[in-house]
């Protein structure tokens, strides 16, 4: 059941909303909520309902040990850790294992989810072994906590700590309720409107092939559309569905496309992953105290852990230290005093854009082959009749509108034209977008055809 779905829009969600507002206490709607997102992940994946509470029960167990336990909670912590990797890797990278040593794989399947609940119970366990006052002795708390249906399955990666008073306290309004079902419209709309129109295009060309230069070009920009419209869609949608519900989920997308470097392109694209890695890894390897070289290899193991985090291919390695050796470089380069000059700051931006498009063929290809013929005709394909046949044939009106409509809200305009508005004028204008918006997506729907986010393969 995916957020796009007839019925988790027309369905699940509102019997789930008015459901929970019938809850006589804080406590039932804790217990309802958590119920009612474990059948919202049973829906889509039964078979792993047992793994993912398995989980859950791995994690509760190693954080009452460790608020306990005077002694041996550093092997205590090492344990849970090991084993919420074993589980990852198991399920997410054996069969990549088996390739790469010459055997047969064995075909595993993936969990749903498994990337984002895994790392959530990690940073539970870490933040308990350096802060034992912030662990709970109520396994109901935690299952909300890593069940909670709005980001269970794609994110954004909560931190315990930080929703933790608003599983104790919350409360809803009209006001954070209307806000809350806007921001999930706006989501709807940025994925079946937009990502999915940039999907079909770039899934056309990256399927078929081309020696095209223009349709290399264009797939290249559609998926770095599609990626970006998928993932903050969901973003969107998980964090406006968590304001109906009461609780304050955390930005995960800044623009990251208006970025002028890729260190600030990393701090506004998946902020909730960078945060974590930040956090968890680089911060524990010595982030930036030991000297230039250590930082840099400090960088390039964290963006490794990152690319390989995504999948199971050499092509989200390849990714990852693509970004490793470009925020690497930008630390000893004078890019700081580049970006202080408006020409510096431009040129800061187009760098960024080609560099983030470019590296994103390699994480969309099939192979480092594919990748590799891709961005070979993107820089010495030439103009085929074919290709201006297929041109024609993906560039009808209907998507060229998505397409200039991704370009144009990339940057942040939204929020610069509401920031013009007084607060009457901007609820008004907002709640007739959303009345349009879901009209839209509606007919959208209407027309067939599944929606399924890209992240949840990874």
């Amino acid at each position: 059941m995916v957020f796009s779905s007839p019925v988790f829009l027309f369905a699940f969600l509102p019997a789930v909303f008015l459901l929970e507002r019938l809850c006589p206490s804080l406590r039932a709607k804790n217990i309802f909520l958590a119920a009612a997102s474990l059948v919202f992940y049973a829906f889509g994946q039964l078979v792993f309902l047992p793994l993912f509470l398995g989980s859950v029960l791995l994690n509760y167990l190693a954080g009452l040990g460790l608020c306990r336990l005077q002694k041996g909670r550093k092997a205590l912590l090492i344990l849970a850790v090991v084993l919420n990797l074993l589980l990852l890797g198991i399920f997410k990278y054996g069969d990549f294992l088996l390739q790469n040593l010459g055997r047969e794989p064995v075909g595993i399947l993936l969990p749903i989810g498994i990337s984002f609940f895994t790392f959530q119970g990690m940073s539970y366990v870490i933040d308990v072994y350096r802060d034992p006052e912030s662990g709970t002795a109520d396994f109901g708390k935690l299952l909300l906590y890593l069940a909670f249906f709005p980001q269970l399955i794609a994110g954004p990666i909560v931190k315990y700590h930080d929703i933790a008073p608003q599983i104790d306290q919350r409360r809803t309004d009209p006001v954070s309720t209307e806000e809350g079902l806007r921001r999930f419209i706006r989501g709807l709309g940025k994925k079946l409107l937009i990502a999915d129109a940039a999907g079909k295009i770039a899934d056309a060309v990256f399927a078929g092939g081309t020696q095209d230069i223009r349709l290399a070009w264009l797939a290249a920009v559609c998926y770095t559309l599609q990626i970006y419209y998928d993932f903050s869609a969901y973003s969107d949608m998980a964090i406006g569905m968590g304001r109906m519900f009461g609780f304050a989920l955390r930005e995960n997308f800044l623009h990251p496309y208006a970025a002028v470097s890729i260190r600030d392109f990393w701090r506004r694209w998946h902020v909730s992953l960078s945060s974590w890695f930040k956090e968890y890894l680089y911060i524990p390897l010595g982030g930036n105290r030991r000297g230039r070289l250590r930082t840099a290899l400090n960088r390039l193991l964290v963006f490794l852990c990152t690319g390989f985090w995504h999948g199971a291919n050499w092509t989200f390695v390849i990714w990852g230290l693509g970004h490793g050796l470009l925020s690497s470089l930008e630390g000893v380069l004078p890019v700081r005093k580049l970006q202080e000059k408006p020409w510096g700051r431009l040129l800061g931006r187009i760098y960024t854009l080609l560099a983030v498009t470019l590296l994103f063929v390699i994480f969309r290809a099939e192979s480092l082959r594919a990748a590799g013929a891709m961005l070979g005709v993107m820089f010495a394909g030439s103009l085929t009749a074919a290709g201006s046949v297929q041109l024609i044939s993906l560039l009808q009106p209907a998507s060229l509108l998505a397409l200039a409509l991704a370009i144009v809200f990339a940057g942040g305009l939204r929020e610069k034209l509401y920031a013009r508005l007084d607060a009457p004028a901007f609820r008004h204008l907002a709640r007739a977008g959303s009345l349009a918006l879901l009209f839209l997506c509606i007919l959208s729907l209407s027309t067939g055809g599944f929606h399924p986010f890209l992240y949840f393969q990874f």
